[in-house]
C-alpha cells in the first residue's frame, strides 16, 4: 500500500494525503532492532499494542517490518504459550503477570498480515506460535465461559474476567480458528471455547467484575462487544445508542472513561470500527476525520487530550495509536484485503461444513 493508491476524494474527506506513509514512518521510527515495537522511544513495549502497532505496518506495506515484530514475538514466548506483560531494552520490564488478551492478540496479527500478503510460508512459520499462544488463553476458561484475565508470577490464575479483555480473546479466537482452518487443522475446540465465550459475555454479567469494581466506566466495556462481534445487527446500533452520550464529545472523540474530560485517539478509532461493524458509517466517517487534528508533524498521534483543560496529556504520541489510526482507515476505505476483520465476523466453517455443502 501506498499513499498514491487512495484517492485524492477518499484521502480529502478521510485522512492526509501523506497519512499512511508518514503513521507508518512514526511507527518504523520507533522499533528497534530486535523487532519490538515499544509505545514511544524509551519506553516499554507490551504483546497488545506491540501487535497493533505490527498491523498499521502491514497496512502501509511494511511487511518485512512487520514480520520482525512477529518474529521478536515468536523469540520470546515462553514454555506456556505466553508472554510477558512488558518488555523494554531486552529484558522483561512487568514480570507480575501475563495477561489472557495480550497472549491471545497475536492471533489477529498473524491472520491480519497473511489477508495482505497471501504469504502461506508465513502463516505456517507462525502456526506453533498462535497453537502455544491460544492453548495458554484456553486452559484460563472457566466452566461458564469467561476467561481469566491473567496469571501472577508464579503461573497462578488471576480469577476474574473483564468485558473489554474477553472481547478482545473473542476476535482473538476467530482469527486463531482461521487460521487453522486454512493451514487445514481443525480446531473444534476452539470453536466451542468460542461459543462458550460469546454466551458468557452476552447472557451471564455476573461473570465480570466480580473481584474489584466494576470497569463499566470505561468506554471499552461499552463497544468492544460490538468492535469484536460478541453483538451485532439491531443488538449491536442498541448497546452504542444506549451510551453514546456518556463516553462522546461531539467535535472531539470518545472518552476513555465516562467520568473525565479527557478523550482518546485510539479508543474514537476503535469505535469508528464498532459503528461500522454495527452499520453506523455517517457516525463512523465524523468521528474519524476529527481525529486528525491530534496529528503532529512527524506522523505520531497524541494519545489523548483533556478538554476542560485545552492541553494534551499525556504528552506521549504512542505507536499503537499510529496503527489505530491506519486500522480504522483501512476499515472505513478498504485499503488492504484484511480491511474487514474488526467490522464482521468471518468465521471460516469446519471443513466439513464444506463437504456437507457439496451434498
Amino acid at each position: 500500500m501506498n499513499d498514491l493508491a487512495v484517492s485524492p476524494a477518499i484521502a480529502g474527506s478521510l485522512f492526509p494525503s501523506d497519512f499512511v506513509r508518514t503513521s507508518a514512518d512514526y511507527i518504523l521510527g520507533r522499533q528497534r532492532a530486535d523487532g519490538s515495537i515499544p509505545w514511544f522511544d524509551g519506553g516499554h513495549a507490551d504483546p497488545w499494542d506491540h501487535v497493533e502497532a505490527a498491523m498499521g505496518l502491514s497496512i502501509a506495506g511494511e511487511y518485512a517490518a512487520a514480520e520482525s515484530a512477529y518474529r521478536w514475538l515468536a523469540d520470546i514466548q515462553l514454555e506456556d504459550g505466553s508472554w510477558w506483560a512488558a518488555y523494554r531494552d531486552g529484558e522483561v520490564h512487568n514480570g507480575e503477570r501475563r495477561e489472557s488478551n495480550f497472549v491471545a492478540y497475536i492471533a489477529v496479527g498473524i491472520w491480519y498480515h497473511y489477508l495482505i500478503t497471501g504469504d502461506d510460508a508465513f502463516l505456517q512459520r507462525y502456526w506453533p506460535t498462535v497453537e502455544r499462544a491460544v492453548a495458554f488463553v484456553l486452559a484460563l476458561q472457566t466452566e461458564h465461559g469467561d476467561i481469566h484475565w491473567a496469571v501472577d508470577e508464579r503461573g497462578a490464575a488471576r480469577e476474574d474476567a473483564l468485558v473489554t479483555g474477553c472481547s478482545s480473546i473473542y476476535k482473538s479466537l476467530e482469527c486463531a480458528i482461521n487460521i487453522a482452518h486454512t493451514l487445514g487443522r481443525a480446531q473444534p475446540q476452539w470453536r466451542r471455547a468460542r461459543e462458550a465465550l460469546g454466551r458468557a459475555l452476552r447472557e451471564k454479567p455476573q461473570r465480570f467484575d466480580r473481584t474489584w469494581e466494576s470497569k463499566a466506566r470505561f468506554s471499552m466495556d461499552w463497544f468492544y462487544p460490538v468492535l469484536t462481534g460478541v453483538f451485532s445487527g439491531a443488538a449491536a446500533r442498541a448497546r452504542l445508542q444506549k451510551r453514546w452520550d456518556e463516553f462522546v464529545v461531539t467535535g472531539l472523540g470518545c472518552r476513555c472513561v465516562n467520568d473525565e474530560p479527557w478523550i482518546t485517539v485510539a479508543e474514537s478509532c476503535e469505535l469508528t470500527m464498532a459503528l461500522l461493524a454495527a452499520g453506523e458509517r455517517h457516525r463512523a466517517e465524523k468521528l474519524y476525520c476529527g481525529l486528525h487534528r491530534w496529528r503532529d508533524a512527524d506522523g505520531g498521534y497524541w494519545t489523548g487530550y483533556v478538554y476542560r483543560d485545552s492541553a494534551i496529556w499525556p504528552e506521549e504520541k504512542t505507536t499503537w495509536t499510529a496503527g489505530a489510526m491506519l486500522l480504522a482507515a483501512d476499515a472505513l476505505v478498504q485499503l488492504t484485503p484484511a480491511s474487514g476483520i474488526f467490522t464482521a465476523v468471518q468465521l471460516l466453517p469446519e471443513p466439513t461444513d464444506f463437504q456437507e455443502a457439496l451434498l
